[in-house]
């Protein structure tokens, strides 16, 4: 795979770390100590042009790549986490879902204003008992002439307290199952909606989490997005490609948590010398690297792939690559975070000093977006699926024993 980026990908990256270190760098105290969120986070966002990285430029994006967003959120990901995360649900989870899967109606209502930053977003799936397994969720959603109405609890939703526009799955046809789900746009001031409260967390604080209840939500019924039961076509491949951007977060944490060390073990003394020429360290420093690039290749080829099928193309592995890339990237990065504050010692436990921050963020890419046990689930699923299907082809061919029964 031929991972040299674009200049339009590089010009990204330079962007938007330059952005990060420069207007976010300054306020990560007061984010962090005060679970902080900056108010003119996303006009500031939106005047770097970053909102609408794979929408079309006919709703007021750039119309650009996957691993361009990927790469957004890598960046900001190395200075401010939460913000990242933030910024990655308002633009792939909420926006990017809504340029997939929606109507042109409600692509020109909704994106434009989500590109521009006027309007942000949010994406409502999990529940208080429906995490891992998404498709057991509750919410319902019952059609009343011109409109559905909307009854159930959505928990852990990142943006939720801040949100105008989410992106919300319920229980059309609850008898279906799986195959009975639909995805609405919900807005904030629509009758029913409330948020009932927001989360503290111990890490990416400063990302707003919240408790969002529907109770007789009244939404339009052109809000519906996709076809009537067929959210689950919407929530997976929306997945698949929430994982390989997020996973980007991973990377860029993984990478700053290396930097740091560096710098530290060079400058810090102990037995009259660098504790950089101690072999232990040397040997933390060259695992840290292993672990961060080979997370950064895999998450790369993750996003072509998804690049691929976001633009319609078939014969892709995405969520296989994409389940193993956020897999791998989130497990190293807590890792490599851990070992950055093993070689700061006494100083990577103090608040003062940043590595234990990226610490507390990291832990949450190995829960959100599908945790790592359920990840290993879908990768096992996708490497024996072939097999089974073999093997049932095989069982089934005349003179076979299955098919003589």
């Amino acid at each position: 795979m031929d991972f040299m980026l674009t200049d339009e990908q590089r010009m990204i990256r330079e962007t938007v770390y330059k952005w990060t270190v420069n207007e976010l760098g300054p306020l990560q105290d007061k984010i962090d100590d005060e679970d902080w969120f900056p108010p003119d986070f996303f006009n500031k966002c939106a005047e770097i042009g970053i909102l609408g990285i794979t929408i079309d430029e006919k709703y007021g994006g750039l119309g650009g790549d996957v691993l361009m967003q990927t790469l957004a959120v890598e960046e900001m990901s190395r200075i401010c986490p939460a913000l990242a995360m933030t910024y990655g649900a308002h633009s792939n989870l909420c926006a990017n879902n809504i340029h997939k899967n929606a109507s042109e109606y409600l692509k020109h209502k909704y994106l434009p204003p989500l590109v521009s930053g006027e309007k942000i977003g949010a994406l409502a799936l999990t529940e208080p008992n429906a995490g891992s397994d998404a498709m057991s969720l509750r919410t319902r959603a019952l059609k009343r002439k011109d409109k559905y109405i909307l009854n159930g609890t959505k928990m852990f939703i990142t943006n939720g307290p801040i949100a105008d526009t989410l992106l919300v799955y319920a229980k059309t046809s609850p008898e279906l199952g799986a195959r009975g789900i639909s995805a609405f746009i919900v807005e904030k001031d629509f009758p029913g909606f409330s948020v009932a409260r927001k989360l503290r967390k111990c890490g990416m604080r400063g990302s707003p989490t919240g408790e969002l209840i529907f109770e007789d939500c009244e939404v339009p019924a052109e809000n519906l997005v996709g076809e009537l039961d067929k959210g689950v076509n919407v929530m997976t491949s929306g997945l698949d490609i929430e994982r390989v951007v997020l996973a980007g977060g991973s990377v860029g944490m993984a990478q700053q948590a290396l930097e740091y060390s560096i710098r530290y073990s060079v400058e810090r003394e102990q037995f009259g010398r660098s504790i950089a020429s101690f072999q232990m360290i040397q040997q933390k420093l060259a695992d840290m690297y292993t672990r961060t690039e080979a997370s950064r290749l895999l998450v790369y080829r993750a996003a072509q792939a998804a690049q691929t099928a976001f633009r319609g193309g078939k014969g892709t592995e995405l969520t296989k690559l994409a389940a193993a890339a956020i897999l791998f990237a989130s497990e190293a990065a807590t890792w490599v975070c851990d070992q950055a504050i093993q070689i700061h010692g006494g100083y990577g436990y103090c608040l003062e000093f940043p590595v234990q921050k990226l610490w507390r963020d990291a832990k949450l890419y190995e829960i959100g977006a599908g945790t790592s046990e359920i990840r290993r689930v879908i990768i096992a699923r996708e490497l024996t699926r072939d097999e089974y299907a073999k093997r049932a082809d095989r069982h089934c061919q005349p003179g076979s024993k299955k098919a003589d029964l």
